[in-house]
C-alpha cells in the first residue's frame, strides 16, 4: 500500500457550510478529521463571493453553541420573531387571509436567526482554526477516491494522498465524490430561478420574515441585521433572465411592487445573484468507506428556507453515529454503521423534500379554485393553535427523533 501524506480517521471533501461542522462534530467526539475544500477560504469569505442569506434553526443553533460557533458570530445573527405566510398578486396586494407565526406561543427563544452565508463561513473558519484535531486542506482539488476494505484514499490535484477509515462527501449538489461512486440520483428542474438580492429599508423589521406567494414563486423578504433584508425572489427562468437585466430603476420598480411599502422606502443595494431551482435527491446515502451528506444526498426547494437545515440535521446523525461507533471500538467504515445514519436521515430528507415540492406546486400558479382553496387554508390553520404551534416547532427543528447536538448536548 503506498505510504499516505495525511492519516486521519476521517476524511470530508468539501469543506462548506455543512462539511465544517461535521469535521468540527467529529473532533468533539475524539476523532481526526481532514477536511479537503478546492475553494480558497479568502474568497468564499468575500462579500461577493455569495449574497444567500440562510435561516438557522433553533435546533442548528444549539448545535452551533455546542461546536464553538455561535461566539464568532457576535453581531451577525439576525432572530426570526415571526413568520407571515401570505398569498397574492403582484400589484394587488395580499390576501385578507395568511398564516402567522409568534415565536412567544411556543417559548421566549425566537424560531431560529438569519445570517449572511458568509459570515457563517467566517464563523466556522475560526472554529475549525481552534479544533487541534482538524486539519483543513484548502484550496485544493479532490482528484480521486479510491476505497478498499479499510480504508478511503483520497489523491488531490497537486498529488497529496490523504488517508481515512470513511469519506464523507459533503461537495455540493453536483459532488463528483458522490458521481464517482456510481450513486444515482432523482430529480427534477422546476423552470424556476432564485434572484438574490438586499434591500434597504426606512422602517425597521422587527424580525419578521415573510414568506409572499406569487404566481411564478414565492417572494421571501428575510430579517438581516439592521434595516436590511434578504430577497429570495422565485420567477420563472425567463422572466427571471429579463429581469436581472433590468437597469437598477426598473429593477427596484419590479421589486416594489412584490415588496410593497409596509417597511417604508426601500432601495436594493449590492449585486444580484441568480440561482437555478431544482430537486435532486440520492438514491442511496451510503457506500462501504463513503456517506453523503446535506447538498450532496438532498437538494431542495427554498421554499420553506430549510436546506441548510436538514443537512446540519444530517450532520447532527452522522456524527452522533460514526462517535458512538467508534468508543464501541467498531470500523466507522462499515455498512453496518453507516446503515443507522442511512436509516435515521433519508425518511426525513425525502419527506420534507416533497411537501416543499409539493408546497410550490400548489402556490405557484394563478388557478382561480387552488387560489381559493389555498388562502382558505392558511387562514384555517392560523385559527388552530395546536396545529399553529405544530407547525412552529417543525420549523425550529425541534419536532422528530433528535440527534444529541441538536439538543444542545455534547457529541
Amino acid at each position: 500500500m503506498t505510504k499516505a501524506d495525511y492519516e486521519s480517521d476521517v476524511l470530508i471533501v468539501g469543506g462548506g457550510l455543512a462539511g465544517l461542522p461535521l469535521a468540527l462534530a467529529l473532533a468533539q467526539g475524539g476523532l481526526t478529521v481532514t477536511v479537503i475544500d478546492a475553494q480558497d477560504p479568502a474568497k468564499t469569505h468575500d462579500a461577493g463571493f455569495d449574497g444567500r442569506v440562510s435561516a438557522i434553526a433553533f435546533a442548528s443553533c444549539r448545535m452551533f453553541d455546542r461546536l464553538g460557533v455561535t461566539k464568532h458570530l457576535a453581531g451577525q445573527m439576525q432572530p426570526i420573531n415571526d413568520i407571515i405566510v401570505s398569498d397574492g398578486r403582484v400589484r394587488e396586494g395580499a390576501s385578507p387571509l395568511f398564516l402567522h407565526f409568534d415565536h412567544t406561543e411556543i417559548g421566549d427563544e425566537p424560531l431560529g436567526h438569519l445570517i449572511e452565508n458568509r459570515h457563517t463561513r467566517i464563523a466556522l473558519g475560526k472554529a475549525i482554526a481552534e479544533q487541534p484535531l482538524v486539519r483543513l486542506i484548502a484550496p485544493n482539488a479532490v482528484k480521486s477516491v479510491a476505497y478498499d476494505a479499510a480504508h478511503a484514499t483520497a489523491t488531490l490535484a497537486d498529488g497529496t494522498m490523504v488517508r481515512a477509515k470513511l469519506c464523507f462527501a459533503a461537495d455540493g449538489r453536483p459532488s463528483p465524490t458522490r458521481e464517482a461512486a456510481g450513486i444515482r440520483t432523482i430529480g427534477w428542474d422546476y423552470g424556476q430561478t432564485g434572484i438574490v438580492t438586499t434591500v434597504e429599508h426606512e422602517r425597521p423589521h422587527e424580525g419578521v420574515a415573510q414568506e409572499y406567494f406569487l404566481p411564478n414563486g414565492p417572494f421571501a423578504i428575510l430579517p438581516m441585521v439592521g434595516n436590511r433584508a434578504s430577497l429570495v425572489w422565485t420567477e420563472k427562468t425567463a422572466a427571471a433572465k429579463a429581469i436581472l437585466a433590468l437597469n437598477e430603476a426598473d429593477f427596484a420598480d419590479e421589486m416594489s411592487a412584490r415588496f410593497g411599502d409596509y417597511l417604508g422606502e426601500c432601495r436594493p443595494v449590492g449585486p444580484r445573484w441568480s440561482y437555478p431551482l431544482n430537486l435532486q435527491l440520492a438514491r442511496e446515502y451510503i457506500r462501504p468507506r463513503l456517506a453523503l451528506i446535506a447538498d450532496a444526498a438532498h437538494g431542495v426547494h427554498p421554499i420553506a428556507g430549510q436546506g441548510l437545515n436538514l443537512g446540519l440535521r444530517d450532520v447532527a446523525a452522522a456524527a452522533e453515529v460514526v462517535v458512538d461507533a467508534a468508543r464501541l471500538g467498531l470500523d466507522i467504515g462499515s455498512l453496518t454503521v453507516l446503515e443507522r445514519y442511512q436509516r435515521w436521515r433519508r425518511f426525513d430528507n425525502i419527506a420534507l423534500s416533497l411537501m416543499m415540492d409539493g408546497l410550490n406546486r400548489l402556490f405557484s400558479n394563478d388557478i382561480g379554485p387552488v387560489r381559493l382553496a389555498r388562502d382558505l387554508g392558511l387562514g384555517l390553520v392560523n385559527q388552530i393553535g395546536p396545529m399553529r404551534r405544530l407547525f412552529m416547532r417543525h420549523a425550529g427543528g425541534v419536532v422528530g427523533d433528535l440527534p444529541r447536538l441538536l439538543k444542545g448536548e455534547a457529541v
